[in-house]
């Protein structure tokens, strides 16, 4: 079942539906309701490997939906500490639980001033509204 549309006030948004939730140098990453709403059901997470590198604004993974595959943009770089194992087991999760046990990793930071640039929650509610 998925999850109802939500756009959680404490997280920041990256234009390519992605978000991050940051605690000090470190920040959980996924992907938002309208990015799993739009893909459908995923059938298959293929995630980064634990002290991989990603940059902002570039892939670090794929989701495989029923419908397409789609590459998940970085919206912060930084070194990749965990992949959520749920989400490579369970790819389900992220639809019915896009932003707690549906994350997909947790970094490093890298850059944390790049987080200035992401959106907060009204203006990538009204990104979305302008698609």
């Amino acid at each position: 079942m998925a999850a109802e549309e939500s756009y959680p006030d404490e997280l920041k948004y990256h234009r390519e539906h992605d978000w991050a939730r940051i605690d000090g140098d470190e920040a959980v990453l996924g992907i938002t309701w309208f990015a799993q709403d739009s893909l459908g059901e995923l059938v298959h997470f293929e995630p980064p490997t634990d002290g991989q590198q990603i940059q902002r604004g570039a892939s670090y993974g794929e989701v495989e939906s029923v419908k397409a595959v789609s590459d998940v943009i970085a919206p912060l770089s930084g070194e990749v500490l965990e992949v959520n194992r749920k989400a490579v087991d369970e790819p389900e999760t992220v639809n019915a639980d896009p932003y707690s046990e549906g994350w997909l990793i947790r970094i490093r930071l890298s850059e944390p001033a790049e987080a200035d640039e992401l959106l907060d929650a009204g203006a990538y509610r009204a990104f979305l509204a302008e698609q």
